[in-house]
């Protein structure tokens, strides 16, 4: 496992974030710790809590409770329901204030180093909640504060200076709006977690092969409209499917591991042996040629696109 330096905090945090939420609690603890287990084996330091649910929080604690607190990193989702739909959006003072605490009195984690808003649209935080989550890092209780999303409002939240951390879908046909609003967040010394790294249009051959191409109109039928790219013809993904003992979700991975702007990256597995091979990514060598492929795709798609 390698580390990047966590933001202005002086800290380190694994390339790689497990996630752990409802899929992960519904094995069972027993499941659940051993995958916990797992990471820490792997040399993951760096764990997010999707909700608050306590026996999410109290599986989390027992199973990291043996490694200094110190070299660990734990993020807490708030504003987000529990359970598997997760309803009851909740970004009140009491609600946050009182999800942090429950998390922590089970836990026995000491505190929670990044509180991350779940994409809280602009009038659904108001002043009060900012000042209670203050007053949360003001007692350590909190040491850093993240905004999670992708909407345009992030780049309001991004702007305030108010947050430490964006956590945001970064992947290898992101549009610009999204890479700029990462730029934006590094040059105000944010810690930047990448999330959604494989999304669902590229995860076959198919749908890759056909990713963001445009659709043919009245006009195009007939050999009418703007005259083609020069990158015509180059876009499409399929080519992530082709790379010999490569999968294309780890090809996507290794690329994103690649940008010096992403802190860590966000995984999702309930599977042990996913898991450590997720752990060896940022170990392997990419393929030669492979990430300069990848960007005259997206480059070619955007164009086309436009």
């Amino acid at each position: 496992m390698r580390y990047r330096p966590f933001g202005a905090t002086g800290g380190a945090v694994s390339e790689l974030t497990l996630s752990l939420g409802f899929d992960v609690v519904s094995r069972g603890p027993e499941a659940a710790a051993e995958l916990i287990y797992g990471a820490l084996e792997a040399g993951i330091n760096s764990y997010r809590l999707e909700n608050a649910d306590p026996v999410l929080a109290e599986i989390t604690g027992q199973a990291l409770g043996s490694v200094d607190r110190k070299l660990l990193n734990v993020s807490l989702m708030l504003g987000r329901g529990e359970g598997r739909r997760g309803e009851g959006r909740d970004f009140s003072a009491e609600g946050m204030t009182h999800s942090i605490d429950r998390a922590l009195h089970v836990s026995r984690l000491g505190w929670i180093d990044i509180a991350i808003l779940d994409e809280p649209a602009d009038e659904e935080l108001p002043q009060s909640s900012l000042n209670a989550l203050k007053a949360l890092r003001a007692t350590q209780r909190v040491h850093t504060l993240g905004v999670a999303g992708d909407s345009d409002v992030m780049d309001t939240y991004v702007s305030t200076g108010a947050f430490d951390v964006l956590s945001t879908p970064l992947h290898v046909n992101s549009p610009w709006q999204v890479r700029s609003r990462v730029r934006m967040a590094r040059e105000r010394d944010m810690a930047v977690i990448a999330q959604d790294y494989f999304p669902e249009a590229l995860d076959t051959a198919r749908k890759a092969a056909r990713a963001h191409q445009p659709k043919k109109g009245l006009f195009g039928l007939f050999g009418g409209g703007p005259r083609p790219s020069p990158l015509h013809g180059v876009g499409g993904y399929a080519f992530l499917h082709q790379t010999p003992n490569w999968s294309a979700e780890d090809i996507c991975l290794g690329h994103l591991l690649s940008d010096t702007a992403v802190t860590s990256v966000l995984i999702e597995t309930t599977s042990g042996d996913r898991l450590a091979a997720m752990a060896a990514v940022p170990e392997r060598q990419m393929p030669p040629g492979l990430s300069a492929q990848i960007e005259m795709a997206r480059v070619s798609t955007a164009t086309q696109a436009a």
